[in-house]
């Protein structure tokens, strides 16, 4: 019998969450809640048109010796799915934030990066529509 079914959050410790979970808001758009996390949903308003589509989470842990996470020397990195890589970081770029000058495109989809204030790396990825 499964009994793991995906992962339902990613949770970490922050120097100040309430200023960290500011930037969060203004420079990617996430809808804080009272509570102080994020909660996504394929689908926020029952009452949309939009069509359902196929989600997952990914869990993978890497080599400790990895540089993937670089220039954040923190042990973890957070993958966001994003809807237009290029339109993103674009707007990061002229909002200051630090943005990884490379993007990569792969089977897997289009990815960027980029750092939040408290030094951690965030991976913006574009799923691929095939």
């Amino acid at each position: 019998m499964k009994h793991v079914l995906g992962i339902g959050g990613v949770f970490f410790k922050a120097q100040d969450p309430e200023k960290l979970a500011a930037w969060y808001r203004e420079h990617l758009g996430l809808e804080v809640e009272e509570y102080g996390g994020v909660t996504f949903r394929e689908r926020p308003n029952p009452n949309e048109t939009l069509p359902v589509r196929q989600a997952y989470t990914v869990w993978s842990p890497f080599p400790s010796d990895t540089d993937y996470f670089a220039p954040s020397a923190k042990p973890f990195m957070i993958n966001f799915r994003v809807a237009d890589l290029d339109a993103l970081l674009a707007k990061l770029r002229n909002e200051g934030v630090t943005v990884d000058e490379r993007a990569e495109k792969s089977e897997f989809g289009y990815f960027g990066w980029a750092m939040d204030p408290e030094g951690n790396r965030i991976e913006l990825w574009e799923p691929s529509l095939a």
